[in-house]
């Protein structure tokens, strides 16, 4: 079966990710402006509270974003990014990010991130792209 644009240039992007890659980010779901991405927390990645540190839910979620929003075929860099974490997250914890585009133009995308475990909202990011005159 022939994978999609949007599956190619997240193929390609992936290959190169390393951080993404150690994250141990398994893809879900893929479309254009859209993604969703499954992790699992380790205990290396949690702080001094035994808690997942804030920033492993924030990178899972901009990786969503990433993904999400370079996958129409033109390259796109975040320029604002923001995080509610709704709940704390333990060693052992499924999540999955879905990244869903609310606006798109020329110049500037817009998405909406919801880290869930299970059914329940552990955070919410919202971020803004600039998307760049380069093709993928």
């Amino acid at each position: 079966m022939e994978k999609t644009k949007a599956s190619q240039i997240i193929d390609r992007m992936m290959e190169k990710d390393l951080f993404s890659q150690w994250l141990g980010i398994e893809r879900l779901e893929e479309g254009e402006g859209y993604c969703k991405l499954k992790m699992i927390v380790r205990p290396e990645m949690c702080n001094g509270f035994e808690i997942a540190h804030g920033g492993i839910s924030y990178s899972f979620a901009d990786s969503a974003l990433a993904f999400a929003s370079n996958s129409r075929g033109r390259h796109a860099v975040s320029i604002e990014t923001s995080i509610s974490h709704i709940r704390a997250l333990k060693p052992g914890d499924v999540l999955v990010a879905t990244a869903v585009e609310k606006s798109c133009t020329n110049k500037v995308g817009v998405y909406e991130v919801r880290v869930e475990r299970g059914d329940e909202l552990v955070a919410l990011f919202k971020g803004t792209v600039f998307r760049l005159g380069v093709s993928w």
